[in-house]
């Protein structure tokens, strides 16, 4: 009688021990820790990571190309370094590697690894006609202008609601303000012109967006983000100070 007396109480301790470990495990299993979570910086300063982040948001199947994502993310690291952006939750890249006719304007979400906007952008009237080849940051050279730029304050002129873009990069995009290139909107950036003549209509070096998402565009990456503006071109990578490794050109 005794000995049931005291399995009794045993084996009731035993299942409230059992039913509060499992409730633990289970618990534990739908909600890891922040310590197994992705750390956002971590993309700025490891390469693997940085193309892990490419491949798990499939930027691949966007169009935009993996070189343009990788230095865009080592150019922003150097500005953030330096404290130059105000706002480093999004990065923006201009993927000149493609033709007027594909939406190569890329607005990133990096906090939370979104691609926000991707959509059509111009380049030049003198950089080319359907690819963008060549470029200046001379006054009235007409032409786009590669390299980080930092966006500026929005304003209301000729072309509707703008922004205004700081070049980083002096002898490559240092003219921008000088030059009045900004983003703005244009009737000419569109597809149906894109299928009829082969090419978007080209700008005077702005890089200029359709006009029905231009505010929301701008809404999203003016006041201090990072916006890259990239092409395959030689004397570029050849010049620029950013993306070298000891911060001086090639």
């Amino acid at each position: 009688m005794n000995l049931k007396r005291s399995v009794k109480p045993l084996i009731f301790i035993l299942t409230i021990g059992l039913f509060a470990f499992l409730i633990t495990t289970l618990t534990t299993a739908d909600h890891p820790s922040a310590a197994h979570e992705p750390a956002v910086a971590a993309i700025k300063t490891d390469s693997a990571q940085e193309i892990s982040l490419y491949d798990n948001m499939r930027l691949d199947t966007t169009g935009l190309s993996r070189e343009a994502f990788e230095n865009a993310l080592k150019g922003y690291q150097h500005l953030e370094e330096s404290g130059r952006i105000k706002n480093p939750d999004v990065i923006s890249i201009i993927d000149f590697s493609l033709p007027s006719t594909k939406k190569r304007l890329f607005v990133i979400d990096l906090k939370n690894k979104l691609l926000l906007f991707n959509t059509l952008v111009s380049h030049g009237r003198n950089s080319g006609k359907d690819i963008a080849s060549t470029f200046s940051n001379q006054m009235n050279s007409f032409k786009s202008s590669l390299g980080f730029y930092i966006t500026g304050n929005t304003y209301t002129g000729e072309h509707g609601y703008s922004l205004r873009l700081e070049g980083e990069e002096a002898g490559i995009n240092g003219n921008a303000l000088s030059r009045g290139i900004v983003m703005h909107s244009a009737n000419y950036v569109n597809e149906s012109l894109g299928k009829v003549q082969g090419y978007i209509g080209r700008s005077l070096g702005c890089p200029a967006i359709p006009e029905n998402i231009h505010r929301k565009v701008i809404e999203c990456i003016r006041n201090g983000t990072c916006l890259f503006l990239y092409s395959p071109d030689k004397y570029y990578s050849a010049h620029t100070k950013i993306l070298s490794k000891d911060g001086t050109p090639s």
